[in-house]
């Protein structure tokens, strides 16, 4: 898919005779111990969302307990973490040591599809979960059947595909502009904004088209998840002890801690009106949604789930165990 992509944006680049062949990115600072200081940080921070996605996805998988739709989306979501910081990270912590901070236009492309693709991907499955607690908590009872493995794929299939088919007609969409001017971008990886700043001609019908595909794609799924919650917060307020309130909420308190750091920046970033928009500012939203988002999902869901804790803990006296076995044969 990515091949094919790549193919059809080089033919309508020669097509379009696109001046500009190469964007350079501006650093966050001209300071180099900031430089020095932001790329250990960064770095931390990206192998710690690859250790911890890893570990869930590992845990999930080895541990029959966790064996259910609900982690069977959690694990999905981890996978989706993983790419989702690897199409923009390791080119910035590049860039933070280059002297030449850039990449090419084919590169820029190929990024902002691998992103928009993993970002869709995501707004789509954090509703697909959303509606899962719906199911558990709203109707027990049909909870099976609701949520039934050929569901459970249906939803991660159709995830997958609304985020493969958005994601290329927005690439093609952006990168069929012609870009003849300046070539800097205010940002560390290439996304909508700052590229529509660049490019030679007047973008107003361009940024309503974003507008639309932002409110059919990441609003809609956002108001799903909104409405699954207000139905699971009713039902939860109708039980009648407090205990049960507070197990039944512990169980997708998780989910909405992290539909609230995800959404929250992306909205921001994305629906800040033109007259607002502040380059600055938008860099520092977005590593919240690029970097911190996925970084903090593993520890959410480690650190407030009892189940992952208890698998875990399983899993490493597993292996101690194997080990002490090994030693003594």
């Amino acid at each position: 898919m990515i091949s094919a992509v790549k193919k059809t944006l080089r033919d309508m680049t020669s097509r379009n005779h696109t001046a500009v062949t190469y964007f350079r990115f501006l650093p966050f600072s001209s300071t180099p111990e900031i430089q020095g200081f932001l790329f250990c940080l960064v770095l931390f921070m990206y192998l710690s969302t690859l250790v911890g996605n890893i570990l869930i996805i590992t845990v999930t998988m080895a541990d029959a307990a966790l064996h259910s739709p609900m982690y069977f989306f959690l694990k999905n979501l981890s996978f989706l973490e993983i790419g989702y910081t690897t199409s923009t990270i390791p080119k910035m912590l590049v860039n933070f040591l280059a002297k030449r901070k850039g990449i090419s236009f084919l590169g820029c492309a190929t990024q902002m599809y691998a992103f928009s693709l993993l970002g869709i991907t995501e707004c789509c499955l954090l509703a697909a979960m959303a509606y899962d607690r719906y199911a558990a908590i709203c109707h027990p009872l049909r909870y099976m059947t609701m949520m039934s493995w050929n569901m459970c794929f249906l939803l991660s299939a159709v995830s997958w595909l609304i985020g493969v088919l958005v994601a290329l007609g927005q690439t093609t969409f952006i990168f069929t502009l012609p870009y003849c001017g300046p070539n800097r971008i205010n940002h560390f990886f290439c996304d909508l904004p700052p590229l529509l700043k660049l490019a030679c001609v007047d973008t107003s019908k361009n940024e309503i088209t974003t507008f639309v595909i932002t409110v059919l794609f990441i609003m809609v799924p956002f108001l799903l998840t909104v409405v699954s919650y207000v139905q699971i917060l009713h039902t939860i307020f109708r039980m009648p002890s407090a205990r049960n309130k507070r197990k039944t909420f512990s169980t997708c308190s998780s989910h909405l801690v992290v539909v609230t750091l995800f959404y929250g920046s992306a909205i921001v970033t994305y629906w800040t009106p033109k007259g607002f928009y502040s380059s600055s500012s938008n860099k520092l939203l977005s590593l919240s949604y690029t970097l911190v988002s996925p970084v903090m999902n593993p520890l959410i869901y480690s650190l407030r789930n009892k189940e992952v804790k208890q698998a875990l803990k399983r899993l490493i006296a597993k292996n101690i165990n194997r080990c002490h076995a090994y030693e003594l044969n």
